[in-house]
């Protein structure tokens, strides 16, 4: 559809915006990073500037986040300067937030920062926490999306713990986790981990058996793209560890000290009636789903389910020759995709080839997911993984696995190191009072 851009000059410089800093954005800025060097091999001989936007100034490893948000990990252990992999690509690098674009001057508006002209712009913004509408959802859970998500939930609970602990406050503490994906089932399951072993001895003052954990899913049951036994292993295995699992319940309202549920059949630990009732809850955790932020929606772009941006097939915004959106923030019309970092990383790579093909004068070509598996961890030693070969594993060797593929993916060698340390010293410590590390640097404003 679009030709070689003639309006900017055959050998002048081609201008790329990647605004996100996430696994789709720094896939494309890896892969760009050859058109922008002009190496000969390339079939575009033309150089390419390309310039990062993101809030940040760093990019964030979410899969881990839960175990910053419960002392396993440091923050830092999660994130990695973006100036890193801007530097190593030949690119520059804006810290700024969106608030505009316009398609017709092939402008992106920054606040509080002059507009940034381009020729082609990637959209990989990713998304935030969805409340569905719920009410004081926003205002009385935790989010567990973003670095600073996981720093303020994690200075609570141990702020809240040391509180107790030197109050000597015997009363009950109920932590409930709304959403039974993948986020929720981690966190509920290592908050369990904390309760049973590390407390004792970090807090052993406060009685561990007045600490209670609670999942709270509005499906049917846990982990839903997983097959069934792997689901039923999730659930016995956050039973084992004294999680309570409410399933086919909707939460109606979130308020600073309870969580009001309707739940929608009988089936449930304790033979709980169905109908509307009312459960204590000293923290909610709110991972039951996300959804674009709002400002997405003024950027005057096509959006579908959960204001996320519309694409078509080969990841060109419905509408737009020189937009792309890639990752969890893009939705192809007609083929949603997991919202994962296989797709991202594979949409970040896709999105780049295109933008060498339509420089090229060559048209694009639609997007093709590779299915590379799912994994979900529910504690120590305990994992489900399903691979599209039909390979499934649960347990140990699931949990090894799940282990070194989010330290291969983690970005940077310090990183890597500092969580298999972290990690490696949280498992053999906790109940000696190890493993739990609080207060390494404070939440970023908001």
């Amino acid at each position: 559809m679009a030709a070689v851009d003639t309006e900017t000059g055959a050998t002048g410089d081609l201008r790329v915006v990647i605004a996100g800093a996430g696994f789709a954005g720094l896939t494309a800025l890896a892969d760009l990073a050859g058109l922008g060097r002009a190496r000969r091999r390339d079939r575009v001989r033309r150089r390419a500037q390309v310039t990062l936007i993101d809030r940040n100034s760093y990019s964030t490893f979410q899969p881990l986040l839960y175990q910053v948000a419960t002392a396993g990990l440091t923050s830092a252990d999660v994130a990695y300067p973006a100036w890193t992999a801007v530097h190593k690509a030949g690119a520059h690098f804006r810290k700024g937030e969106i608030i505009g674009i316009d398609p017709g001057s092939r402008q992106v508006q920054l606040a509080d920062e002059p507009p940034l002209g381009y020729d082609y712009l990637i959209l990989a913004t990713g998304v935030s926490a969805a409340f569905f509408g719920v009410t004081g959802a926003a205002e009385h859970s935790y989010s567990l999306y973003t670095r600073r998500d996981a720093i303020v939930l994690r200075d609570h609970l141990m702020n809240e713990l040391e509180r107790r602990s030197e109050a000597g406050d015997t009363r009950e503490l109920t932590i409930t986790v709304a959403g039974g994906g993948a986020t929720g089932v981690e966190l509920a399951g290592t908050l369990a981990e904390l309760r049973n072993i590390a407390l004792p001895a970090a807090f052993p003052e406060i009685d561990r058996k007045r600490m209670h954990v609670r999942l709270i899913e509005l499906g049917p049951a846990l982990l839903a793209p997983f097959r069934e036994n792997l689901r039923d292993y999730a659930r016995r295995e956050l039973l084992d560890r004294g999680v309570e699992v409410i399933l086919d319940t909707e939460i109606k309202q979130v308020e600073a000290d309870e969580v009001t549920i309707s739940l929608n059949s009988a089936d449930q630990p304790g033979g709980q009636a169905a109908g509307v009732s009312t459960l204590r809850s000293d923290l909610t955790v709110w991972a039951a789903g996300v959804a674009a932020p709002e400002w997405i929606g003024k950027l005057g772009l096509p959006t579908g389910r959960g204001g996320r941006i519309m694409t078509g097939r080969d990841l060109r915004v419905t509408g737009q020759d020189r937009i792309f959106a890639a990752g969890d923030i893009g939705l192809i019309d007609g083929d949603p995709l997991p919202q994962l970092a296989q797709p991202a990383i594979q949409q970040g790579r896709h999105a780049a080839a295109q933008i060498r093909r339509l420089a090229a004068g060559q048209p694009t070509q639609p997007f093709s997911y590779k299915d590379k598996g799912i994994m979900a961890t529910i504690g120590h030693r305990s994992a489900v993984v399903e691979l599209p070969t039909r390979v499934r594993a649960k347990g140990t060797a699931a949990w090894l696995a799940w282990l070194a593929l989010h330290l291969f993916f983690l970005l940077g060698n310090r990183n890597r190191i500092s969580a298999l340390v972290n990690l490696s010293w949280r498992y053999l410590t906790w109940s000696r009072g190890g493993g739990v590390i609080v207060g390494d640097d404070p939440p970023e404003p908001a």
